[in-house]
């Protein structure tokens, strides 16, 4: 009983994330939950897909101010990956904040506007998903493997006694995505309170480091003027180089 009051729980605050997030073509239904996990390994399939070591510094330049965001490829390095290689390649900028959910969370990072939208590379004309990324604790509290593919409530794992690494907390920066756990692209999503219900089911990959007061301002249609890393990032590995 405890279990399904859990999951009910996680379902209810997701489902706000799920109501605008990418989908393959506009308007269409999000795809149904994938059940069967994907491997827990990096590599192969995944070796086209822009990688990051180390943490990296990007600064937002929103119309309403300056936001300072951590992105952490130690913890999540193909997210980060990809949003380092979207923010090189000027992706972001001018880009609106197409959903503000008051007290839950600001969303952007859609080139149509309207929640369906995501990145295509010019290179392959293919749009680019990533899976599903969530580094595990282990019983002990210590960080454990990164997890691709699979939610904790898929996976029998419970985020109150083996939270996530990087968890929902005021301010947390991650990936939107459609009911698909490997759907997430280029859209984002940034805290505007802690919403753990969220912790296991969705990936984070950093964290507002200042200008949290400029996320607690941020109206629909306010835009990203420019997007600049700072410092880190490096050139993040696998993928096609930005044009």
């Amino acid at each position: 009983m405890q279990r399904i009051r859990r999951l009910a729980g996680v379902l209810a605050g997701v489902a706000f994330v799920l109501a605008t997030t990418a989908c393959t073509q506009a308007g269409a239904p999000p795809a149904a939950p994938q059940e069967n996990p994907t491997v827990n390994n990096p590599s192969g399939a995944r070796a086209d897909l822009p990688s990051l070591a180390g943490k990296a510094t990007v600064d937002l330049n929103t119309s309403k101010g300056r936001i300072l965001l951590e992105v952490d490829g130690d913890n999540a390095p193909l997210s980060a990956g990809n949003f380092v290689d979207l923010v090189k390649r000027g992706f972001y900028n001018n880009l609106a904040f197409h959903r503000v959910v008051s007290g839950f969370v600001i969303q952007g990072g859609d080139p149509l506007g309207n929640g369906t939208g995501g990145f295509i590379d010019p290179a392959t004309r293919q749009p680019r998903s990533l899976p599903l990324e969530i580094r595990a604790t282990t019983g002990d509290g210590r960080p454990g493997e990164i997890l691709y593919g699979q939610t904790f409530s898929l996976s029998g794992r419970n985020p109150r006694t083996q939270p996530p690494v990087l968890v929902h907390s005021r301010g947390a920066l991650a990936m939107a995505r459609s009911q698909n756990p490997n759907s997430a692209s280029s859209q984002f999503y940034i805290t505007l309170a802690e919403t753990r219900q969220l912790d296991g089911e969705y990936a984070v990959f950093g964290k507002v480091l200042e200008g949290q007061d400029v996320v607690d301002k941020i109206q629909v249609g306010d835009k990203i003027l420019s997007a600049t890393v700072v410092s880190g990032g490096g050139d993040p590995v696998g993928g096609s180089a930005p044009g």
